[in-house]
């Protein structure tokens, strides 16, 4: 029997094209959703990456990332745990290893007192509010270059006489007594590789002997990235601090993390890894079908406010929120942006002016130094409220001296 032609009418008075376009239309988004999950199988059965984008990750080999210097650990012997929990953190650094942190930013005060808790060696990248509870007596500094230069070795220091000179920048560490006077260093304290035209004197790197460990810091996380290690001594300095010991922990905090215990095994652990890929699968596809089905529902009303919040309160609630957590960060970047934002205006300079051109242009219009202006609207954070209190008279201070040329 010959296959009936498109054109052809059926007993039912319909055609075989119509037909088929009619089945098409009732099953075109079973095939649809079919062919979603099928893409999303596909991808679940692709090998793992084995490489990330996490800055200072000792698997990310890109120029924010550390791949380099942990390759070159490898090759000498050194067995590098790579964590992003304070508690794994915790459990891996035993006595005889070493712990580096490469950032503090994420670390709740627990976690804090939690990694400077362990009896392992540490190492901090710029710390921030770490510093203070590893090494009591430094505090990081407010002062810096505002691009890497070569830093010659101020100490006798072993590393640091190895390395000879490194390139870097950031804001160093500084010594403070309990009023915030600078002062000597700590016992046991070695400060290495001054920063030119900081007052008070901070030191890019710093190393203490507390509790019969060693606490080393590194003012300038961009001397362990694959971008910066190659340069001067750098190499040299980072992989003599990270290789003292035959056991390293590499801790990059996460801001996802927490809590200071192990946390139990969830349904996601137990899970296989496809399971993961799926579910965000059908969730896509879920998504599409309310969108799709929602389409039906009509135009969407737009409907006025019943009540109009004022801008002042909304501002003054933001700075409450900011001063009940104590986000000097948070708080010191938006003041900062204001004032760089309204003398690019008054400067004629537009909005997408860069960092530099607007700290030439600031800095041409109040006869101020650029280091100076640049480490007042892009230095690092204030630390506390008299610190924040500072920073905003002297960005006030800076914006009145301001005047369009």
């Amino acid at each position: 029997m010959s296959p009936v032609a498109d054109g052809t009418v059926l007993g039912d008075g319909t055609t075989a094209a119509g037909r088929a376009r009619g089945r098409w239309r009732r099953w075109r988004w079973v095939v649809g959703i079919a062919g979603v999950l099928a893409i999303g199988v596909g991808i679940s059965l692709l090998p793992a990456p084995t490489r990330s984008v996490v800055p200072l990750a000792p698997d990310n080999a890109g120029a924010d990332g550390a791949m380099a210097v942990a390759n070159v650990l490898r090759e000498q012997g050194v067995e590098i745990t790579y964590v992003r929990g304070a508690a794994q953190a915790r459990a891996a650094a035993t006595a005889g290893t070493t712990l580096l942190v490469t950032s503090d930013w994420w670390l709740t005060p627990e976690q804090s007192a939690t990694v400077t808790g362990t009896a392992a060696d540490l190492v901090l990248l710029d710390p921030y509010t770490l510093l203070t509870d590893a090494v009591p007596g430094l505090e990081t500094g407010w002062s810096g270059g505002a691009s890497a230069t070569s830093l010659p070795a101020a100490c006798t220091d072993p590393d640091a006489e190895a390395a000879g000179s490194i390139t870097g920048s950031g804001s160093g560490v500084v010594a403070r007594d309990a009023t915030g006077a600078a002062t000597d260093a700590p016992d046991g304290t070695t400060l290495c590789f001054p920063l030119p035209g900081t007052e008070p004197q901070a030191y890019l790197t710093s190393t203490s002997e507390v509790d019969g460990r060693r606490v080393t810091v590194l003012g300038d996380a961009g001397l362990l990235t694959n971008a910066r290690v190659a340069e001067d001594g750098n190499a040299a300095l980072v992989l003599r601090t990270l290789g003292r010991n035959p056991h390293l922990v590499w801790y990059v905090p996460s801001s996802t993390d927490t809590s200071v215990e192990a946390a139990a095994p969830g349904l996601g652990d137990l899970l296989p890894p496809t399971a993961r890929v799926l579910l965000w699968q059908a969730l896509v596809v879920l998504l599409a079908v309310v969108v799709w089905r929602g389409r039906r529902l009509g135009r969407v009303v737009v409907e006025r406010l019943p009540v109009v919040v004022r801008s002042a309160e909304t501002t003054r609630g933001r700075g409450r929120l900011y001063r009940t957590s104590r986000s000097y960060g948070h708080a010191a970047a938006a003041l900062r942006a204001g004032v760089a934002d309204r003398c690019a205006r008054l400067l004629g300079l537009p909005r997408t002016a860069a960092a530099p051109d607007v700290i030439t242009a600031v800095a041409r219009a109040a006869h101020r130094d650029e280091r100076e202006v640049a480490d007042l609207l892009y230095g690092p954070p204030p630390t506390s409220d008299a610190g924040l209190e500072t920073l905003a008279r002297r960005l006030d201070q800076l914006e009145s001296e301001v005047h369009p040329t």
